[in-house]
C-alpha cells in the first residue's frame, strides 16, 4: 500500500489496519436511502430495456433463463456511461473518500459494472482474482461495492477468504487456457472458510483486487443488485496481458476520478501471472467461467 502522509478523510486507522490485513471492508449504510432508491429506479429502467431483447449486447448481459417476455438481467456493463446518476455518484466522496483513505488522492477508474442476482435465478460468479484478470505494475487496486438490497446469507452475497490478498495469484487456466476460474480443491482452499459479505442496503464493500472472491446463486425470493466501481491508484499501470486497454495515455487520463495523474508508473514486488493465452469465447466472466467446464457454486 503506498505511504500515506495525509489525515484520513472518513475511515478510522483501525479500519485501514482492518483492511491491510483482512483484504476487504464493510461500510454499512454509507449511502442514503433516497440514493438507492434511485438507483434502483435506473436498475428497473435497464430491466425494461431487456424486455424483447433475445441475447446479450455491449450494454446488458442477460441470464440464461432471460426470455423477451421476462426479461433478467444479470450484469449491467459500465453502468457509469448509461446512467448519470450512477456516474455522479461514482465520483462522489461517499465512494471516493474511503478510497482515498486506502490508496491515496490520485485515483482513476478501471471499470464500473451492476451485478443482479435476480430473485432464485440469480447466477453464481465463481471464485477469482480480480489481478488475474488485470495485472498492474502495482496492486493499489480495488473494488467499491454499493448494495441496493439487504444482502444476507440467501441471496449471493460476496464471499472472500480474508487475507488472501497478500498471498499469490492463483492459476486461472484451465486446459491451458485463461478461464477467469480457481479451482479451489486443487489449490487447497475450503469455501467454509470464506466470510460472506452481509448488509443492510446502502452500505459499501470494499475489496482488494488480490483477494480470492466469488458468490452464490441467489437461492432467496429476493433480489440483490451490487453496483462495482474498480479503481486504482494512478500510478498503477496495466502490464502485459492485462484486459485494462487504452488507446492512448491522453485517453487513459480521462479516467482519472480525482487527484492527479502521473507518467511515472510505481513498480512494487507484486505476484503476476499473465492471463493468455484467452478462451475464444471472450465475452463476460460468466461465459468465459462457464467455458472452463468447472464451478465452485452448483447452477
Amino acid at each position: 500500500m503506498q505511504a500515506r502522509t495525509r489525515v484520513l478523510e472518513t475511515l478510522t486507522e483501525a479500519d485501514v489496519a482492518f483492511y491491510n490485513t483482512n483484504g476487504y471492508l464493510v461500510l454499512e449504510r454509507r449511502l442514503p436511502p433516497e440514493t438507492i432508491a434511485e438507483c434502483k429506479a435506473e436498475l428497473a429502467r435497464f430491466h425494461e430495456a431487456a424486455r424483447g431483447m433475445r441475447e446479450s449486447d455491449d450494454k446488458l448481459d442477460l441470464e440464461d433463463s432471460h426470455t423477451p417476455d421476462e426479461p433478467r438481467v444479470r450484469r449491467v456493463k459500465l453502468p457509469h456511461t448509461q446512467s448519470a446518476m450512477m456516474a455522479d455518484l461514482m465520483r462522489s466522496d461517499l465512494i471516493l473518500a474511503p478510497v482515498r483513505d486506502l490508496v491515496g488522492p490520485d485515483i482513476r477508474l478501471h471499470t464500473s459494472k451492476l451485478n443482479v442476482k435476480s430473485a432464485r435465478y440469480g447466477a453464481p460468479v465463481d471464485w477469482h482474482q480480480d489481478f488475474a484478470f488485470y495485472p498492474h505494475t502495482n496492486d493499489d487496486l480495488l473494488a467499491v461495492g454499493v448494495m441496493l438490497d439487504h444482502v444476507d446469507d440467501e441471496n449471493g452475497p460476496l464471499m472472500v477468504f480474508p487475507g488472501s490478498h497478500r498471498g499469490p495469484i492463483l492459476n486461472h487456466h484451465s486446459d491451458g487456457v485463461f478461464a477467469g476460474t480457481i479451482d479451489l480443491p486443487a489449490e487447497g482452499l475450503d469455501p467454509a472458510q470464506a466470510t460472506k459479505l452481509k448488509a443492510p442496503a446502502g452500505s459499501i464493500s470494499i475489496h482488494h483486487a488480490r483477494i480470492i472472491h466469488g458468490s452464490d446463486t441467489n437461492r432467496s425470493p429476493r433480489d440483490r443488485g451490487v453496483i462495482f466501481y474498480e479503481m486504482m491508484a494512478a500510478d498503477a499501470f496495466p502490464i502485459l496481458g492485462s484486459i485494462t486497454k487504452s488507446d492512448s495515455l491522453d485517453e487513459y487520463d480521462t479516467r482519472m476520478l480525482c487527484g492527479s495523474p502521473t507518467k511515472e508508473p510505481r513498480l512494487a514486488p507484486v505476484p503476476v501471472r499473465v492471463p493468455y493465452p484467452l478462451p475464444e469465447l471472450n465475452r463476460s466472466i460468466y461465459e468465459v467461467q462457464k467455458a472452463a467446464g468447472r464451478s465452485g457454486f452448483a447452477r
